[in-house]
Formats: C-alpha cells, sequence, structure tokens
C-alpha cells in the first residue's frame, strides 16, 4: 500500500492493527509452550485425595486479546473418581474457558457498560477482536458472578469483632441506601404484587447501598466527601440478606474505626429497620429532599382548591423543615384536616410519617454539626450503578443475570476492578 503511492492513512494504520497483533500471537505462543508440560515438583491431588495420573498431553487453543494461540499442556486424571485436571490452565486462569484472563476482562467490561450488543461491537471496533453478543453476555454474566463470589468472601474475612477495640481513625463514616426497579421477565414476576393498578409487576427492587468517608468540611460549613470514598453493594434480594450486605461492606471498609457512624436514606420502614439492627449506635438521617416531598404532597391534600394558598403553606413549611421544626408542621396541618374521608385518610398518613420521623429530620442541628443530609449519593448510584445498565428500554432480566451485572458493576463504580484481577492472578 505504501509503495503504491497512494496517501490512505486509515487504510494504513487499520492493516498494521491487524498485523502487529498477529506478530504478537506468535510470540505469546512460544512463551506459552513451555507453561502447561514438563515435569512437575509436586504431585497433583484430585479434589477427593487422590493422587492423579498422567495421561500426556492434549493441545488446546486460547482466544486472546492479540488473535487465536495454540498451546500444549499436560492432561492428569484421578484413577478413583476419573476427574481430570490440567494444572497449565489452572494456572494461567484458562481453566474451563477458552478465553484468556485478558479478553475476559476487555468482554466483561464492555457487557457491563451497555447492551451486549453494543459490546460486541464496540470490541470489534475499538480492538478489533470478533465475539458474538451471546459470549459478552456469557462472559460479563460470569465474571459478575465471580466477582460476587469474591467480594462475600471479602466481607467474611472481616475480622470478628471480638478483641481489643481498634483506633477510631476514621473520622466520620456514611452508609446509604436505597431500592429501585429493575424489568424483569415474567417468570421472574409470580407472586410479586406490582404498582400497576391491577396490582400486576412488572419490575423487581434491586437494593443498593453505599459506603464513603468525610473527613473535612468547606469554609461554608458544608461537608465534603472524601475523594474516591464510595463503594457499592447491590442485589435483587430481600431486606434481610441486603442487611448482612451492607453490614458486611461497612465492615471491611472500617466501621469499627470510625468514629461517627450516619444512615443516610429515605423514610422507608425496610431501611429504618436495617439501621436500627446493625447500625444502632449510627445517626439516622432522612433525606431532606424526599422529606420536602412528602410536605409538597402534604399540602396538595390540604390546600389543593387554591393554588397561591397552597404555594405560600409549602414554602412556610419547607422553612420549618429546614430549621428542623417537624411538631409545628404536624400541629398546624392537623388543624387543616378535610372532610373529605379519603383526602383525610391520605393526610393523615403523610402527618403520621412526619410525626413518626420527627428525629431523623433535626436538620439545623445535622448541619450544625457538619453533616450531610441528603442521600445524593446513593440516590445517584441508583441511576449510574444500576439504571443506566439495566433499565433500557425492552430489557428483561432474570435475578440471576441482573444480579450477576449489579455485582460487575458495583466493584467497577468502586473503583475495585484492579483489586479483583490481582486477586485471580494471586
Amino acid at each position: 500500500m505504501a509503495k503504491s503511492g497512494k496517501a490512505d492513512l486509515e487504510a494504513w494504520e487499520t492493516a498494521l492493527r491487524v498485523a502487529v497483533p498477529a506478530c504478537g500471537a506468535k510470540i505469546l505462543a512460544g512463551m506459552l509452550a513451555e507453561q502447561g508440560t514438563g515435569r512437575r515438583e509436586e504431585e497433583v491431588v484430585c479434589r477427593c485425595g487422590q493422587r492423579m495420573e498422567s495421561q500426556g498431553i492434549r493441545g488446546k487453543g486460547l482466544r486472546t486479546i492479540l488473535g487465536p494461540v495454540a498451546y500444549e499442556r499436560s492432561m492428569f486424571k484421578c484413577p478413583a473418581c476419573r476427574e481430570t485436571r490440567y494444572p497449565g490452565d489452572e494456572a494461567l486462569d484458562v481453566a474451563g474457558t477458552t478465553r484468556s484472563p485478558g479478553l475476559r476482562r476487555m468482554m466483561a467490561r464492555a457487557g457491563s457498560q451497555s447492551t451486549f450488543k453494543d459490546g460486541r461491537d464496540d470490541l470489534r471496533i475499538y480492538a478489533g477482536l470478533e465475539v458474538s453478543a451471546k459470549d459478552v453476555e456469557r462472559v460479563a454474566e460470569r465474571i459478575g458472578q465471580e466477582m460476587e463470589a469474591w467480594s462475600q468472601e471479602e466481607r467474611r474475612r472481616t475480622p470478628a469483632e471480638e478483641g481489643p477495640e481498634p483506633e477510631n481513625d476514621i473520622p466520620m463514616m456514611y452508609i446509604g441506601y436505597d431500592g429501585t426497579g429493575v424489568p424483569m421477565r415474567p417468570e421472574e414476576l409470580v407472586g410479586v404484587k406490582g404498582k400497576q393498578p391491577d396490582g400486576v409487576a412488572k419490575t423487581r427492587e434491586a437494593k443498593l447501598g453505599c459506603v464513603f468517608t468525610q473527613t473535612a468540611i468547606d469554609e461554608k460549613g458544608y461537608p465534603i466527601r472524601d475523594p474516591v470514598s464510595t463503594t457499592f453493594v447491590g442485589a435483587i434480594e430481600t431486606a434481610e440478606a441486603f442487611g448482612w450486605r451492607i453490614y458486611g461492606e461497612a465492615r471491611r471498609r472500617g466501621l469499627l474505626r470510625a468514629q461517627r457512624i450516619v444512615i443516610l436514606g429515605d423514610g422507608a420502614e425496610w431501611v429504618k429497620n436495617l439501621a436500627e439492627l446493625h447500625f444502632p449506635q449510627a445517626v439516622s438521617i432522612i433525606d431532606l429532599y424526599h422529606v420536602r416531598e412528602h410536605v409538597s404532597g402534604l399540602c396538595r391534600i390540604l390546600f389543593g382548591s387554591n393554588e397561591k394558598k397552597m404555594e405560600r403553606r409549602r414554602q412556610r413549611w419547607w422553612e420549618l423543615l429546614d430549621a428542623g421544626r417537624v411538631e409545628t408542621i404536624v400541629f398546624q396541618a392537623r388543624r387543616h384536616l378535610p372532610e373529605d374521608p379519603d383526602l383525610k385518610k391520605a393526610a393523615e398518613a403523610e402527618i403520621r410519617y412526619l410525626d413518626k420521623n420527627k428525629e431523623r429530620m433535626r436538620y439545623t442541628e445535622f448541619r450544625a454539626q457538619g453533616l450531610f443530609i441528603g442521600s445524593g449519593v446513593v440516590e445517584a448510584g441508583c441511576k449510574t450503578v444500576i439504571g443506566q445498565r439495566l433499565k433500557q428500554s425492552g430489557m428483561e432480566w432474570t435475578v440471576r443475570e441482573a444480579n450477576a451485572i449489579i455485582a460487575l458493576r458495583c466493584v467497577m463504580k468502586s473503583n475495585r476492578l484492579e483489586d479483583y484481577w490481582e486477586s485471580r492472578v494471586a
């Protein structure tokens, strides 16, 4: 092409992008030649405890980020249970797969970012790799499941609470959690109560939690979240199971070393119950903006027939709310209960919500202590960690598939991707 005299930079660079990895694949094949065979210093033992016997050399084709590579490795078989092992595959992290760790990593990332078809196209365009959308799906889900197992093991290995109290070197730890609906396949919705008028469900709730820290406030007294301190956990599971999940993550992050612990969330009963069960020592704060929505709804019920009066009352009650004077709002609202039984019932429900949670709405006090009073971190997480990937138009998931992708995205958004891959190498 160069000798033709016709300058076509795109054609040149495209051709070289094919040629250079092909050369790299040959080099890689040579490097692998001595990895899977040869005399072993230690015996190969089966899971049943029996010494395994060599069965000779077997060839295997690998798909790598440089292209296809063939290599040979020793096969061992157990004389008792007939189980087979390839120690070379295990050392290279390709046991049970024909895809290299580097390729699996790229496929998992591609599958976690957008649709599996988009991931396939991105790999072809950006890396010159030809894989199918189904391949991207399978690899992304498998890596997600492995990341979930790795995360669970990390949380399980957290030191037991018995023993000397550690140093309190974390000034402020925040724990927030919330839920968001994920569209599911019909078979996953049997027996699930939904929000549709007929009670039919189209989604199941994925619970997401976050942990972050704070060590400083700005010149105006507003809290500053520590950079790169936010980690996420999540799954479609019961509140009880999720409670242990978020507790385990807080323990992993140093819960016992925190001088103060703050729970941020909405006023949902399950959020409150988990806080009381797992973090009884924490300061519990209901998101200010969520409570403002409740106050606005109360104003619509009580003064909806007079828009100007409704707006004046809303502004006044928001001011009282910001000052933490919830009792005043409750007292005034009860004086304006409507006669209509349905409206009255709705108003009383909102009033009970405010009265029951008033101690978690002392926003003036919380601000004076330099605390966050909004759950924006976890709410943004519901959109970026879950919504952007799992709630696109036309998507339907099984619980297994959704949880795998949620686990994958939680690790990525927690900036722990390198930790995971380093643990595989180890």
